[in-house]
């Protein structure tokens, strides 16, 4: 998937998280409601977040320079982490501590039908957003559950919107259900206790993309498919008869590193040997169009070769 797909989803989501931030601050004025204010910030935290990720796009389409040869496509890998980061700084401790404090010290909720008015929108919103993250993600999905999509795709942007907007709706969910208990019983420390779990789960998903971004900033080679693809490419049992040994890791998420040493069939000129060289990049970028530096080593196979 190109960044075009991730943008569309991350414009969706800054959409209808600026309108959902601007109306929940509005619902905690009028109310007083800690979870509808921990919902505000959450929602403060996402929409900067879309800008992080945006940012993070345009940083990477800089051009390879001196300093940096293979360009800058971790990017956007790191301010993905950096998102990961701000979900938990301003959403998930400031949740728990205002759920914790609205706990010692509960407060009566004013106008909770506005409140309930405002979650029921920002639900729309956010479900809007999620449909398009979730379409936008099928095509590098597959056949596989969401959560490894989650946990192999090296498209950093898809995972975190998708991993913000569910929590965004779990969040709503529990705050519409504390709000409601509050009604119900007339003990407002439910609004407590719905914000400290916002806070929780906000910290859940945090650690979860901080574990993910962190680990693809690092680089991560190529997926298992991938690499039984550029394996099967580069042999073609003329020329090439084996690889020695592969090397792969992810610059970016379009752009791949392949090394290989590969055992060349003995007795082969050097003009048969350059060819079957650049037979072998062009098959294996036809099988996996991330993989565009490629860097193969001929040899022939041995077991000191193995080893090194």
């Amino acid at each position: 998937m190109s960044a075009g797909g991730g943008k569309k989803a991350i414009l969706a989501a800054l959409s209808a998280n600026a309108g959902i931030a601007v109306a929940k601050f509005v619902g905690a004025a009028i109310t007083g409601s800690a979870s509808m204010l921990a919902e505000a910030v959450h929602s403060v935290a996402d929409t900067s977040n879309q800008g992080l990720l945006l940012l993070g796009q345009r940083r990477a389409e800089q051009e390879a320079d001196e300093l940096h040869p293979f360009g800058y496509g971790r990017n956007r890998y790191f301010y993905s982490f950096v998102v990961a980061l701000v979900i938990f700084a301003l959403g998930s401790v400031y949740a728990i501590y205002e759920g914790i404090h609205k706990i010692q010290h509960p407060e009566e909720l004013s106008n909770p039908i506005v409140a309930i008015v405002i979650l029921g929108l920002a639900i729309a919103l956010e479900g809007f957003s999620f449909i398009t993250a979730m379409r936008e993600s099928k095509p590098l999905k597959g056949d596989a559950s969401w959560w490894r999509f989650i946990r192999n795709s090296r498209n950093p942007e898809l995972p975190v919107v998708l991993l913000e907007d569910s929590g965004a709706l779990i969040g709503l969910v529990l705050a519409f259900a504390a709000i409601s208990l509050t009604m119900i019983t007339g003990e407002p420390i439910w609004d407590g206790v719905g914000t400290l779990s916002i806070g929780i789960l906000l910290g859940v998903i945090a650690v979860i993309l901080i574990i993910e971004m962190q680990s693809l900033l690092i680089g991560e080679g190529a997926t298992p498919d991938e690499d039984a693809a550029i394996r099967a490419a580069l042999v073609d049992d003329r020329c090439i008869d084996k690889v020695i040994h592969l090397r792969t890791q992810y610059l970016g998420p379009e752009e791949m590193l392949v090394a290989a040493k590969v055992s060349i069939v003995p007795g082969l000129e050097i003009s048969d040997i350059a060819t079957a060289i650049d037979e072998a990049e062009a098959r294996v970028r036809a099988q996996v169009p991330a993989a565009r530096v490629i860097y193969l080593e001929p040899d022939l196979y041995r077991t000191q070769a193995v080893q090194q």
